[in-house]
């Protein structure tokens, strides 16, 4: 029976802000917001986290180890083969997966293409339809969201006299500039089926992608947030649902907090020899009152460790 691969990473706490390009007047650079619990809460992506691990890949194996690479000097991305007729060999078009959509090579307007039209047997023209060449993505990764709900804050700022063209272009004056800003962590969730992979190994990089993740969604060099792991909760189970996605809470004095999470293995619909937990979040005292069974690691990357090797076994593959 397959087994299946799930996660909870809660990040440090930190300073958010300038998580996307959109700016809304006067000036002002937004992050992105959610209704969540009846509260407005700031998130970033999946698509953005998703992003920041082909960047991990691509910094840690190399161009040739990716099929879509980054070159950040130019701002573009380059494609060692964008047919993706050899996708498997890629890691990133075999874990995170793709899309390539082509339009019709004919025209729909007989008198355009000079062709005669294709009709069905009822004597109904068919319109010539597309090719598309995809793959779904086998790592799902879930939409990160503030512990804590978002107050509000906003900083006023102003870019030095000809600071950039555009400020020069202003005279002698500052140009002045807002940021939405937040104090949090985030949290998100992922889930894998390594047997889905054509190479079953590549679930090991996906494990160290997420534990080794840098910084997710800034566009440009302002402000830094990191977005490793603070605390990891992994699950390594037979289980088809992963049961504990956006289970980490924050106590009145900013402590991290598991409540659903050890409610659900108390109860039994997790099993505690599943579990393997890593971070500060190990040293809480209610993580010492779960049944025994649950692996508890100091750090973010013992646990990635203790769960690699046990994927390893049952996969049959070398660390």
């Amino acid at each position: 029976m397959s087994k299946h691969l799930f996660g909870l990473v809660v990040t440090p706490y930190g300073t958010a802000a300038n998580n996307r390009g959109e700016t809304i007047a006067p000036a002002t650079t937004t992050l992105q917001k959610i209704i969540w619990n009846g509260d407005v809460h700031t998130t970033v992506s999946a698509e953005a986290i998703r992003w920041a691990i082909r960047w991990h890949w691509q910094r840690k194996l190399g161009d040739g180890g990716l099929n879509r690479q980054w070159k950040d000097g130019e701002s573009r991305h380059i494609w060692q083969d964008a047919e993706f007729q050899k996708w498997a060999e890629h890691l990133d078009d075999d874990v995170l997966g793709f899309m390539s959509a082509k339009a019709a090579k004919e025209e729909t307007n007989e008198a355009e293409s000079g062709d005669k039209a294709t009709t069905s047997p009822k004597g109904v023209k068919k319109r010539p339809r597309g090719t598309i060449d995809k793959r779904r993505a086998r790592l799902e990764i879930t939409r990160a969201i503030s512990l804590t709900s978002w107050p509000g804050d906003v900083t006023f700022n102003a870019a030095s006299i000809g600071a950039t063209p555009s400020a020069s272009s202003t005279g002698k004056d500052p140009v002045p500039y807002a940021t939405e800003l937040h104090a949090t962590r985030y949290q998100y969730g992922f889930a894998l089926t390594p047997e889905d992979l054509e190479q079953k190994e590549r679930a090991l990089e996906v494990v160290d992608a997420i534990v080794n993740l840098s910084e997710v969604a800034g566009n440009h060099a302002r402000f830094l947030y990191d977005f490793s792991p603070d605390s990891v909760i992994f699950r390594w189970t037979d289980d088809f649902a992963p049961r504990m996605l956006y289970g980490f809470r924050s106590s009145e004095k900013g402590n991290l907090t598991i409540p659903d999470v050890i409610r659900c293995v108390k109860a039994g619909d997790m099993d505690p020899k599943e579990l393997v937990i890593g971070g500060s979040i190990g040293a809480s005292e209610e993580i010492k009152g779960l049944p025994q069974g649950v692996v508890v690691k100091d750090g973010v990357k013992a646990a990635a460790e203790e769960i690699k090797t046990r994927m390893a076994k049952h996969l049959q593959i070398k660390i």
